[in-house]
């Protein structure tokens, strides 16, 4: 994840650059869950994090953070 002209994206390289072409973007709470994936996080610790750090619910908070990892997965992102 680089810093871009103010915004926050992931461009995939190497094998992940083979399938998918181009760039993601991600807002504050993307990128904040992406340097969460950086330390090692699964989806558990994602919606922990997502409780503490943001007022959501955890069914909310564990949706988010599923729907976020396998669209990384889609895009070859996350191995």
């Amino acid at each position: 994840m680089r810093s871009v002209a103010g915004s926050n994206v992931v461009v995939p390289v190497g094998a992940a650059s083979v399938d998918f072409n181009g760039m993601i973007t991600l807002n504050d709470s993307g990128a904040f869950l992406w340097r969460e994936l950086e330390k090692g996080a699964d989806v558990d610790s994602l919606t922990a994090a997502l409780l503490r750090e943001y007022e959501v619910d955890e069914e909310t908070a564990r949706k988010c953070a599923a729907d976020f990892t396998e669209k990384l997965l889609d895009a070859g992102c996350l191995e």
